[in-house]
């Protein structure tokens, strides 16, 4: 008797208003204010004369709609890339020598190329001495330099020597001896142009 009573008052409150089709579950009979399917003391859910089989909530018995998932936005992979590199260094020797200095900053930049395509060496002398003594001089650094960076693993062909004596001066200097001696540093040099490819990453 208890379950008749409240499908009745149920019932009568569906004519009365105070229950409704909810826009969220078309065909069903759902809480004015809430919006929540209204169902009979059996558990089952009450339907509206508009009630087709098109639409039946997982609540009611309809098969639960499939989960969406959000695919997670990759971040774009950097792909590896040929740029090219080319540096300039400057070796420094001794009055009258040609005696190689340190070439660990020259090597540590070749070995970081993925393509070695030239090492160009141009070698000089200052002014101190006759021009044809220089010229041998200028040539000789150069020589030198080249022959430490065969072997450091540089291969021949690479390696382009001139010599340029004392021709292109840098330093502006005055006095004698071995003041004069110390400021024309600058001039007993080799230049190194080193040019290839690196292999670096881009976005």
């Amino acid at each position: 008797m208890k379950k008749i009573a409240l499908a009745t008052s149920m019932l009568l409150a569906i004519a009365s208003g105070s229950a409704m089709a909810h826009g969220d579950y078309p065909g069903y009979v759902t809480h004015e204010t809430e919006g929540y399917i209204i169902k009979t003391p059996a558990g089952e859910c009450i339907k509206t004369p508009n009630w087709t089989a098109d639409f039946v909530p997982a609540e009611c018995g309809g098969a639960a709609a499939p989960a969406v998932e959000e695919e997670m936005a990759k971040p774009a992979e950097p792909k590896m890339v040929e740029v090219d590199a080319k540096r300039k260094f400057a070796v420094y020797f001794d009055f009258n020598s040609t005696k190689v200095g340190s070439l660990s900053s020259v090597i540590d930049f070749i070995k970081s190329l993925s393509y070695v395509e030239s090492v160009k060496l141009v070698g000089y002398a200052d002014r101190i001495g006759s021009d044809a003594y220089n010229q041998k001089l200028s040539l000789d650094r150069a020589t030198a330099v080249a022959s430490e960076l065969k072997g450091a693993g540089v291969t021949d062909w690479k390696l382009r020597v001139d010599a340029k004596g004392e021709t292109a001066p840098v330093a502006n200097c005055t006095g004698k001896g071995a003041q004069l001696i110390a400021c024309l540093r600058p001039d007993r040099r080799v230049d190194i142009e080193v040019a290839g490819e690196k292999t670096e990453k881009q976005m």
